[in-house]
């Protein structure tokens, strides 16, 4: 929306709740700023009619009326009694928990949605805790590619993305018809509608690699009625979160003290001649350790397996690609 139509949004709404009386379009036309700019009546009426629906699928209740048997036409007004927010009146733990929502996300998407509604909270006098003073503060991370699947969810449109299987460094282009983006076990999956095996499919979000697409047109992706979502991914063939795996890597001497914590030295090794150890180490989780292990930037190279020194190397690029953008 441009700055020009937000401003010309508010002074309508201004001037429709400061009235009993129902304003006709013409008299709004005259007096809110930003309807002066039409350069017809024709033009002046379809960005009226844009407005009002504007409004009306933001929730404003914009009544339509006369004021007296007498007027000849209809008029539009805002009832006070409807847009205003009722009275909030939360307990303390029911206020301390509004807060810590808003700690919740590792998301800059979602961390603002959170920060828009205490924003809305403390104008209508609820006061709200956001130190975390005495609370223990969990992160709900997510990857990169949870808000555009989630988009896409609302917006009932397909997506195309690369991906890549937990056993495998192959990735594979997937057409999804998306119902729904569900949690489990601390990883995120997008459940929906292959295409390509024209079957249900659960895919960890993890493991999509680069950007989602969204294609198709908007309403054009439904979810069944009654699909249990998180049934489809707990029962999910695909999902290797409970197997150990066994890895080999470079450790530059002297360096990543937090993997040796948990690794066997096997032996002394230069690797591009940097002096450092060979170490092996038991991992839960392929995609949670890539992740861990390219925190450590070069100091941790895998040598094996291939799967997870590829997904580190894409993680890596993906941070320079960052980096350079910025």
């Amino acid at each position: 929306m441009s700055t020009a139509r937000a401003e010309r949004l508010v002074n309508l709404v201004l001037a429709l709740l400061s009235t009993r009386q129902y304003l006709t379009a013409e008299r709004i036309r005259a007096t809110v700023p930003g309807y002066a700019d039409a350069t017809s009546d024709e033009a002046f009426f379809r960005m009226f009619e844009r407005d009002k629906v504007e409004l009306r699928e933001l929730g404003v209740p914009l009544e339509t009326g006369r004021s007296s048997v007498f007027d000849s036409t209809d008029g539009y007004r805002i009832a006070r009694r409807d847009y205003e927010l009722g009275d909030i009146d939360l307990a303390a733990d029911e206020a301390a928990a509004v807060g810590l929502a808003v700690r919740l996300w590792d998301s800059p998407e979602l961390t603002g949605l959170a920060g828009s509604a205490l924003v809305k909270l403390r104008a209508a006098g609820v006061e709200v805790d956001t130190s975390g003073s005495g609370i223990v503060q969990p992160r709900v991370r997510t990857e990169p590619a949870f808000t555009p699947v989630l988009t896409a969810v609302q917006q009932g449109r397909p997506v195309r993305f690369d991906y890549r299987r937990g056993d495998s460094a192959e990735r594979r282009t997937r057409t999804l018809e998306p119902w729904g983006v569900v949690s489990w076990r601390g990883r995120w999956y997008a459940v929906g509608h292959d295409r390509d095996r024209q079957a249900a499919r659960c895919f960890r979000l993890s493991r999509v690699i680069g950007e989602v697409r969204l294609i198709g047109s908007p309403g054009e992706v439904e979810a069944p009625h009654g699909v249990d979502l998180l049934g489809l991914v707990a029962g999910n063939p695909d999902d290797d979160g409970g197997r150990v795996s066994t890895a080999r890597l470079w450790l530059a001497e002297g360096k990543a003290a937090g993997i040796r914590r948990k690794a066997t030295v096997i032996g002394g090794r230069a690797l591009g001649g940097e002096p450092g150890e060979e170490v092996e180490i038991e991992l839960y989780c392929m995609d949670s350790a890539a992740r861990w292990i390219a925190g450590y930037g070069p100091d941790a190279v895998v040598l094996e397996p291939d799967v997870l020194a590829k997904t580190v190397h894409e993680r890596l690029d993906a941070i320079a690609r960052e980096g350079i953008r910025a």
